[in-house]
């Protein structure tokens, strides 16, 4: 979006550099949503599109936008963001980012081996399914890639536009506190966080948002996932111009539900039919007749 170009035109104060809270890539205006102080705490970050404030945390566009123009009509104000959105996609750089190093896989990835194999099962997956669909590798007793350990787990590729850009990995021991690590920024074809996990040319127009790869693995080829609650306003963005109707079903922790009401927020704003699914637990952890029954109750 160009931040500027839209302060400027509505005459909204704001600051590049010269405070304390001015940062490079970030755009700082007095926080319409703040109490007390409203100081220069709201930043818009012109490389991911979205708002953060020192103070109160992270908030829609559309939300912020509508307290800072103090417009609550909400077909005038998508209509200004649009405006303003198609300034930035006629000069917007490509998703595919030089780097200073080759994408690879860790040292000594192979075929899953017994264990790889006794870790799936344990957890109802069916190993050679798994193979064949998502072309699943693992490694054994050493595996390494830029002095990063990636020991005991199964690497998970992640293919875009029919390329494998980055990849994920799942320890199989229980043992290491980091149960996921992906793959080092600098060596991603495309940041993961910049791309959805799951099976493009499986995709319709309903599509089901998890978390991570074991809920994919749970719940087919129709599910996508964003690789944490976490996720980025590039995410919505590819989730928006993907998908006309998304059902979100994240984990039932307190904080995954925030996560979800507020892109389920993004996504309605963006036009898409977004709506969450609560269920007990995580979807990779569900039985496999449960997740199959509830999958096609969603893509009805």
């Amino acid at each position: 979006m160009n931040i500027i170009q839209l302060y400027t035109d509505f005459s909204i104060p704001y600051l590049t550099e010269g405070h304390v809270h001015c940062r490079s890539g970030w755009v700082q205006v007095q926080c319409p949503l703040c109490t007390g102080n409203f100081g220069w705490h709201m930043g818009f970050n012109l490389d991911g599109g979205y708002y953060s404030c020192y103070r109160c945390g992270g908030h829609s566009v559309y939300k912020t936008l509508e307290a800072l123009l103090k417009i609550t009509n909400y077909k005038q104000l998508k209509e200004i963001i649009e405006r303003y959105d198609t300034v930035t996609l006629k000069t917007k750089e490509p998703i595919v980012k030089m780097r200073a190093k080759a994408h690879r896989l860790p040292s000594n990835c192979e075929t899953l081996q017994a264990n790889h194999r006794q870790y799936l099962i344990k957890r109802n997956f069916d190993p050679d399914y798994l193979i064949k669909t998502w072309g699943l590798l693992g490694t054994g007793v050493y595996s390494k890639l830029d002095n990063i350990d990636y020991k005991f787990r199964i690497i998970i590729p992640f293919i875009w536009d029919g390329q494998q850009v980055s990849f994920d990995s799942r320890d199989i021991t229980g043992k290491d506190p980091g149960r996921y690590k992906a793959c080092p920024k600098d060596r991603e074809l495309i940041p993961h966080k910049n791309i959805l996990y799951g099976k493009q040319t499986e995709w319709k127009e309903t599509g089901i948002c998890v978390e991570g790869p074991t809920d994919i693995w749970r719940f087919g080829t129709d599910s996508f996932a964003v690789s944490g609650i976490k996720y980025t306003p590039a995410q919505v963005r590819v989730i928006a111009k993907t998908f006309k109707r998304v059902a979100v079903c994240f984990d039932d922790d307190p904080q995954a539900k925030v996560q979800a009401n507020k892109m389920i927020s993004e996504l309605k704003f963006r036009g898409v039919d977004a709506f969450r699914v609560d269920i007990e637990g995580d979807p990779g952890s569900m039985k496999q007749e449960d997740a199959d029954y509830l999958v096609k109750q969603l893509l009805k």
